[in-house]
């Protein structure tokens, strides 16, 4: 894996918003066509997870329906890395992960610059979604 994308992928709870922010093409769920969107990506235990304050997204549905997606790192490097979306659903880890997301996020000095505080943890656990990234083909390392 070249060093310019594992430092990229090596945010911590210092990193400013657009250290985060990413884009991802997924498979449409309704329309098989490629959907483009800009997400930001969140780093606990060294592992990439992909979430949202709590709401319905569509890019969660299309993730669901098709878990092979591009996560398009576009800030500092550029690089297209194959992907594969899971679910987290085991409610212990959402909680882990959660906590750690909502901790980050509400930092007194708020790096990403973000409305504070954010949501609290049960609204994040019963209306986030959450999506561990593991990327293939040696594209991550």
């Amino acid at each position: 894996m070249d060093a310019e994308i594992r430092k990229a992928l090596a945010i911590t709870p210092a990193s400013r918003s657009r250290d985060r922010t990413i884009d991802i093409t997924t498979t449409g769920a309704r329309t098989g066509r490629p959907r483009r969107i800009e997400v930001w990506f969140y780093r606990v235990d060294g592992q990439v997870y992909l979430s949202t304050s709590p709401a319905k997204r569509g890019w969660y549905a299309n993730i669901l329906r098709t878990p092979r997606f591009t996560f398009h790192l576009k800030n500092g490097v550029r690089a297209d890395l194959p992907a594969i979306g899971t679910p987290v659903h085991d409610p212990r880890l959402r909680e882990h992960v959660f906590s750690a997301i909502i901790s980050d996020l509400n930092q007194p000095w708020n790096p990403a610059g973000i409305r504070q505080p954010v949501e609290p943890l049960e609204q994040w656990m019963t209306g986030s979604p959450l999506v561990r990234v593991d990327f293939v083909d040696g594209a991550a390392g």
